[in-house]
């Protein structure tokens, strides 16, 4: 069989739509991805509910293979079946602020209740000592082994997530390994900060994160994944530059334990951004869901079953927020990250025109904290502009202020540029995703690599 095309970590705080993301990872061919790792994070609800959720996702997964095999259907989910993922446990709060949690949209548990009310469909709690280190006496290990029973498709590991990251990406030739973040960046600055040179041995982090042009989904300027850990968010962006400390976060009044990155790295970060502004437009749809998972539903589909509570009951918790609608949707946030893991070769997915981007993130402001600034000026920069990317279909997406270069760098702020936007060396470079193959596309796609 073929390499994997991508070979993926899945940085993640399950509610509704990571699972669907991580179900549509799974459920890829072996030929197109690899899931190495799921790196369990808070978010949505507290760490432990997020491990849970996982931990469900494999047995609700391990029961649709029994029901689908029985039926005399393929049974799908190649890519899982082909290499158990680790799943890994990580950080249970920010780095520096208090922790906030969705629980008010994504329910209790992460995914609009469905544990109490499909109890079925939830594993014991047995599984919770397979993250723990284990006693090396021959009962505990008998009993180990015993409990490994409801975890087939995985394997667990007893050390954090953000070490698990560093390991992998250790153990493997650079350019490889791709994260796919669609939590809080809280595993990625813990692991960047202990060892930023191994990090930096990543292919590329594709994160779903951030509004620019668009309102914030938890407060009217922030995202969500940024604003549970706007420190983390800006410590990773600013790993995309070739100064690092230009867009660093100031010190909190409480010093952080974090180091800060050395004045020269071998490299800097590729990092792909998936805001809401690209995000929101792709939406899982009633009547699609209803088409396809409905008669799956009446002939016994255990994940039709589970996955059409926390998607329908999500469904009813945007209508009580928003007005009625005719057919509503559910934002597909997470998963268009993983959409473009499996055909990131298609030319319909376009970066900005003016790629890679200088986006920083407010760490301080009172009522912006989780922002992404941009520079809307329409000044010219000094220095040497840095050469733009170039989108799969595009044929020229040269910024013509780029070439206007005035005059040379200096090591201060350039007169009325406080924080040297206007300066080329400094400042993040982000590529940030503005086109898909199909916002109407998604929707329908996902459902039928998920469920046939």
């Amino acid at each position: 069989m073929a390499a994997p095309l991508n070979r993926i970590i899945i940085d993640t705080d399950p509610g509704v739509d990571d699972v669907l993301a991580m179900l549509l990872a799974l459920a890829a061919k072996p030929e197109e991805v690899e899931i190495l790792l799921l790196s369990v994070t808070y978010g949505n609800v507290e760490v432990d509910k997020c491990l849970r959720n996982v931990v469900s996702l494999f047995h609700v997964i391990e029961k649709e293979l029994e029901w689908r095999k029985a039926r005399g259907q393929l049974e799908g989910f190649g890519a899982m079946l082909s290499s158990k993922p680790l799943v890994a446990v990580g950080a249970d709060h920010p780095l520096e602020d208090e922790m906030l949690m969705a629980d008010y949209f994504h329910g209790v548990d992460g995914l609009a209740g469905v544990h109490t009310s499909h109890p079925h469909l939830s594993p014991s709690d047995a599984w919770k000592s397979l993250f723990k280190p284990q006693d090396s006496t021959a009962a505990a290990k008998a009993e180990a082994e015993e409990l490994s029973a409801p975890s087939t498709l995985f394997r667990p590991s007893q050390i954090p997530a953000h070490q698990e990251i560093l390991r992998l990406l250790r153990e493997n030739p650079p350019d490889t390994i791709t994260i796919v973040a669609v939590g809080p960046l809280t595993n990625l600055a813990l692991a960047a900060a202990e060892d930023p040179e191994t990090f930096l041995r990543v292919k590329e982090v594709a994160v779903m994160a951030g509004a620019i042009d668009v309102e914030g989904n938890i407060t009217p300027v922030a995202e969500f994944n940024t604003y549970a850990d706007a420190v983390a968010t800006a410590r990773v962006f600013a790993l995309t530059s070739q100064t690092p400390s230009s867009t660093m976060p100031p010190p909190p009044p409480k010093m952080s334990t974090l180091a800060t990155y050395p004045k020269k790295l071998s490299r800097p970060l590729k990092l792909t951004l998936f805001p809401l502004d690209v995000t929101s437009p792709h939406l899982l749809r009633r009547s699609d869901i209803k088409r396809k998972l409905v008669p799956l539903i009446e002939a016994g589909s255990p994940l039709a079953e589970w996955t059409s509570v926390f998607v329908n009951k999500t469904l009813e918790k945007i209508e009580s927020l928003t007005r009625k609608q005719a057919d509503p949707g559910l934002e597909l946030h997470d998963p268009l990250c993983i959409w473009y893991m499996l055909t990131r070769s298609a030319p319909s997915w376009m970066l900005a025109p003016r790629a890679p981007e200088d986006i920083r993130v407010e760490t301080a402001g009172q009522w912006t904290r989780g922002m992404h600034v941009v520079d809307r000026r329409n000044r010219k920069k000094g220095g040497v502009p840095e050469e733009q990317v170039k989108s799969p279909g595009a044929v020229d997406i040269t910024n013509p202020m780029e070439s206007l270069i005035v005059g040379e760098e200096t090591h201060g702020d350039p007169p009325g540029d406080n924080g040297s936007w206007l300066i080329h060396s400094r400042g993040n470079k982000i590529n940030r995703i503005v086109g898909t193959p199909g916002e109407d596309d998604f929707g329908p796609y996902l459902l039928d690599r998920v469920f046939g």
